[in-house]
């Protein structure tokens, strides 16, 4: 038998033009763990923000930055703390700029980047996917040097700045007009509803 996909998506989502937020940044705090054989009483404490899906995928990014930043690996090291960073105003847009460096085919390329979001978690969703579907780079070829909030006056990148003024207007040519209430909600009307106002 063949099974048709519904207009629902997966696990019944609905399509749209959404980037739903799958990565969340985390605030993990690791060091070398002291030995009084290998003379390491006192160690380094380092803090790192990193973005993963969970927990289980920060620890791991974590151990592999200090791997290469500091040579302290998973089995000599220990992880003291890990939270998750939430966003001040999810309900304000921001322009969110950020630094990152990726593994092509055929080198590192260093890149800057800016995406306009409510939160730094759904910029960086944004840029997972823009650097995925431009240059084939997936997530363990990515790494984020720096993110940070740019003002209106130190915007690069013009298909943001058309974003800003205060007459900026959208249309909405198709909007569904629901009831008020589910007292008003009917099965059959005698009347096609109207969803098309592009006139």
């Amino acid at each position: 038998a063949i099974s048709k996909m519904s207009a629902a998506g997966v696990n019944g989502a609905p399509e749209s033009g959404i980037v739903h937020t799958k990565y969340r940044q985390y605030q993990v705090v690791g060091r070398l763990k002291p030995s009084a054989e290998k003379g390491t009483r006192k160690a380094n404490i380092f803090k790192m923000n990193i973005f993963a899906p969970n927990e289980v995928v920060a620890k791991s990014r974590f151990w592999y930055y200090m791997s290469m930043l500091n040579r302290v690996k998973k089995a000599n090291g220990e992880i003291l703390q890990i939270n998750e960073v939430y966003e001040k105003r999810p309900a304000t847009v921001a322009t969110y700029g950020i630094w990152m460096r990726y593994d092509s085919r055929t080198g590192h390329h260093n890149m800057y980047r800016e995406y306009r979001d409510t939160s730094v978690n759904a910029a960086v969703s944004k840029m997972y996917l823009d650097v995925a579907a431009r240059h084939r780079s997936r997530f363990t070829n990515v790494q984020i040097v720096r993110t940070a909030t740019v003002p209106i006056d130190k915007m690069r990148k013009s298909w943001n700045k058309e974003y800003l003024g205060k007459d900026v207007a959208f249309p909405l040519p198709h909007r569904v007009l629901r009831p008020s209430t589910k007292a008003f909600k009917k099965s059959f009307v005698a009347k096609r509803p109207r969803t098309d106002f592009t006139n």
